[in-house]
């Protein structure tokens, strides 16, 4: 097996290129243009090689650039310019790289940037091999991703001088392996620094410790990722033991006794256990399914949604029995399934049909609120409305347009589903964003975004004036509001769905 290496750049070339980092950039990008343009028929097997290791090298070395920048604007908190309140919302809205993309960038970062102290010294990188290997081209970002899971996994008892030299070992062989060989390596050094699993104690395992809700796939299932503490574990095998016994709480078995199989009559549960079919994990599943539907039951009442079932749907689809409704968490549930769950819970629903006749417009006589109120911008919103924040419904709060400060109303045309960290995010300054409900265009009634421009912001800027940003809203939870594609190509683009008129 012939390897091709990568010549490097000419000195001659550097001197040519800019100092300044935003024309640098833009000669980088000019570069990947003319290249994905080039007609490469007439090159050679040997010449195409070379520059898909030239390529490859110059990606991980952007990746050391990209982390360098990034970097940057933590210390600086650069992205609250762009209105953002964090690295990672600017990244993954801001770039629209997403979730997944923009915590890998910003491990990465974390493992390989030089950062500044409180006293402006700048930082050796966590990493500093990695970092150097990175920088040389030799590894990219997944390479450093394997190595900082595998230093996460270390136990805390381990001396820094061995931490440090299991990292530039995971560097050297790095630099030789792909990134599934980095994590097989991995594991060899982690049996190697604690062969019998003595040295990791309680501060590694309340370290490690976690459970995540994985989202729902096309059939709408969810996976659970996670890693459970010994005590967990066995408070979990104790309650699977009695309420996943065979015959409990079965949901295809009306007759099948529910809660604990000690508290059940074992005639009873005899007789289920005779008519089940159901494999161990399905058991599990429906144990766990009973013992939350157990403790939402025995929830006191309280005035948020966060704790409780609520749905929304039509009412068409609610006399059909078909479709797909969606709860304030941002669980999507088929219309059949609903109805058996109502007969363990009574849901609130929010039926796009009718109005009730509770109030919802208390202009000035109240801040918060009410429970009428925030079930309708449930219906409305569905969810944060923050262009690109995927917030479900029970994370966010009723925002005011214009603020309660400013004069606002607690009308219900007069708010806005919007998270925490967007709801903060609201004001005339710069780095800020300013809202409001369009009154017309094809929008009319949904909450619109937009950031409020550094230059021409003041404290006096009154909302909706001194910005040349578009108004933007979030199609996130609205499927509906995406443009149709035209299939005349002749016709043009389809309409923008971010800047409506009014």
């Amino acid at each position: 097996m012939t390897t091709i290496i990568a010549a490097p750049a000419s000195p001659d070339l550097d001197a040519l290129l800019p100092d300044d980092p935003v024309a640098l950039a833009a000669v980088a990008n000019a570069v990947a243009v003319k290249l994905a343009a080039l007609p490469l028929a007439a090159s050679t097997e040997g010449e195409l090689l070379a520059a898909a290791e030239s390529l490859e090298q110059a990606r991980r070395r952007f990746d050391a650039a990209d982390a360098a920048v990034l970097v940057e604007i933590s210390d600086r908190g650069a992205y609250r310019t762009a209105g953002y309140l964090s690295l990672h919302a600017y990244l993954s809205g801001g770039l629209r790289v997403g979730d997944g993309a923009a915590r890998r960038r910003r491990v990465a970062a974390a493992a390989i940037g030089r950062f500044t102290s409180m006293q402006g010294q700048t930082l050796e990188p966590r990493c500093p091999a990695t970092a150097v290997a990175v920088a040389d081209g030799a590894i990219g970002v997944d390479h450093v991703l394997e190595i900082d899971a595998v230093l996460t996994r270390i136990p805390a008892a381990v001396t820094t001088d061995v931490r440090e030299g299991a990292e530039a070992q995971l560097a050297a062989v790095a630099r030789t392996l792909t990134p599934a060989g980095v994590r097989t390596a991995g594991v060899r050094l982690l049996a190697h620094l604690d062969p019998d699993g003595q040295l990791t104690d309680d501060r590694d395992r309340r370290r490690l410790r976690g459970l995540a809700l994985m989202p729902q796939d096309r059939q709408l299932m969810s996976r659970l990722r996670t890693r459970l503490t010994p005590g967990l574990r066995a408070d979990l095998e104790v309650m699977l033991q009695s309420w996943a016994a065979p015959g409990m709480n079965n949901p295809d078995d009306p007759a099948s006794p529910t809660g604990a199989v000690e508290s059940a009559d074992p005639a009873v549960v005899a007789a289920a256990a005779e008519r089940d079919d159901r494999t161990p994990m399905q058991r599990n599943h429906d144990a766990l399914h009973a013992l939350l539907i157990l403790a939402r039951q025995q929830s006191p009442a309280s005035g948020s949604l966060r704790s409780e079932l609520v749905v929304t749907i039509t009412d068409a689809e609610l006399a059909a029995h078909a479709g797909i409704a969606l709860t304030a968490t941002g669980t999507r549930i088929p219309i059949s399934e609903l109805v058996r769950l109502a007969a363990d819970a009574t849901p609130h629903l929010a039926v796009f049909a009718h109005t009730t006749g509770e109030p919802l417009y208390l202009g000035r006589g109240r801040r918060l609120a009410s429970r009428a109120q925030r079930l309708m911008l449930f219906a409305r919103d569905r969810g944060c409305t923050a262009p690109g924040c995927a917030a479900p419904f029970a994370r966010t709060e009723a925002h005011h347009f214009p603020d309660w400060q400013d004069g606002g109303p607690t009308d219900i045309d007069h708010l806005g589903a919007a998270c925490g960290s967007h709801n903060r995010t609201v004001g005339t300054g710069p780095g800020q964003w300013e809202t409001r409900i369009a009154a017309t265009g094809p929008h009319t009634g949904r909450v619109h975004w937009r950031p409020v421009t550094p230059t021409t912001a003041t404290p006096t800027t009154p909302p909706g004036t001194g910005s040349p940003h578009r108004w933007q809203i979030n199609t996130i939870h609205h499927a509906e509001l995406l443009p149709a594609p035209r299939p005349d190509p002749e016709s043009g683009p389809p309409a923008s769905s971010s800047d409506p008129p009014g």
